[in-house]
């Protein structure tokens, strides 16, 4: 008994020893949560969208999403990095803002996309101010007498010229906009796509693993988490602009229009109002080099955010988050 407890002991110590010499023991591998990000500059000529007083959207958010390409290819050398549009005009060299926005769906799904980020800049209505120019004279004519003696006169008068000048909004600061939930089964149908290419290792062309019970549950459970992902990002997007000192509207649906780009991608998808053209002081900002430094970098660390709650859970999300929903 005592010669067979010596031995186990003797074989523990050699075995001590042996992993004692190990100085760089194997970790884990930690899975890469973010392999392919998609951002889109919206819009793009033909169609340039909301005015301002020297610039149009198309010019800003191409200017803010390059920028945000760059940033993101420094801190993440690993992640793919893939834009929509690198020119002034529409992506796929379409003339159609609809087929355009198509394109950029396909775009992101066909490439994988795990994070799809749309920048654009917001707007509102239009307001007018009519102001007196200066005045001239105007002829009219007037018919005179009665009868016989009936004629036509011309005469003159003093009228004002008016001119209309754009007003420029009260409005700043960023929101951030989710697909909206009443739009769920949109965007169930793109991912279940998404899940017939994982499971078969290409498209199922036949359709019937999308229209099995087993893909529907599957769908849906991971619809579910691309909201939560989804809201997730965009809430820290928000805090970042905060943290700039940008008003922030926060996080939005809308539930009446809807934008298509967000429910037709399988992945996780956000659209970033930056900020209000309509408002002079915005617009400056947004083409100042400091203003479109700020927006990028807020953007890029709510990436970093977030791809730290994908790998380890945690990312510090606000601990209230009020999504709003809007009729537009």
């Amino acid at each position: 008994m005592i010669k067979r407890l010596f031995v186990v002991i003797f074989l523990f110590c050699i075995v001590h020893v042996l992993f004692s010499f190990t100085t760089d023991p194997v970790k884990p591998t930690k899975k890469q949560a973010l392999k392919t990000i998609v951002i889109d500059a919206g819009h793009g000529l033909p169609n340039s969208n909301a005015e301002g007083k020297y610039s149009n959207e198309a010019q800003l958010t191409l200017a803010m999403a390059l920028k945000l390409s760059e940033r993101l290819k420094e801190v993440l050398p690993d992640c793919n990095i893939l834009l929509t549009r690198t020119d002034e005009n529409l992506p796929g060299g379409l003339k159609d803002k609809n087929v355009a926005n198509r394109w950029r769906a396909q775009f992101a799904n066909e490439n994988h996309g795990d994070l799809f980020i749309s920048i654009h800049v917001n707007d509102l209505e239009p307001r007018y101010q009519r102001k007196i120019e200066g005045y001239k004279e105007e002829t009219y004519t007037v018919t005179v007498g009665k009868g016989r003696k009936k004629r036509r006169v011309e005469k003159t008068r003093t009228v004002p010229i008016y001119k209309s000048y754009k007003l420029s909004c009260d409005r700043a600061g960023t929101e951030t906009y989710i697909w909206a939930v009443n739009r769920y089964d949109q965007k169930q149908n793109a991912v279940g796509s998404r899940d017939g290419e994982d499971q078969f290792g290409e498209k199922d062309s036949s359709g019937a693993f999308a229209e099995s019970p087993d893909a529907k549950i599957l769908a849906s459970l991971r619809t579910k988490k691309y909201f939560d992902q989804s809201l997730a990002i965009a809430t820290f997007v928000e805090e970042e602009f905060k943290k700039e000192g940008r008003t922030s509207y926060g996080v939005k649906q809308r539930n009446n229009e809807g934008i298509w780009v967000l429910q037709a991608t399988n992945m996780p998808s956000i659209l970033v109002e930056t900020g209000f053209i309509c408002n002079f002081d915005e617009e400056d900002y947004l083409n100042s080099e400091k203003g479109q430094n700020e927006v990028s970098y807020a953007i890029m660390r709510a990436v970093l955010r977030y791809k730290q709650l994908l790998e380890t859970g945690s990312g510090i999300i606000a601990e209230t988050t009020d999504i709003k929903q809007v009729q537009r």
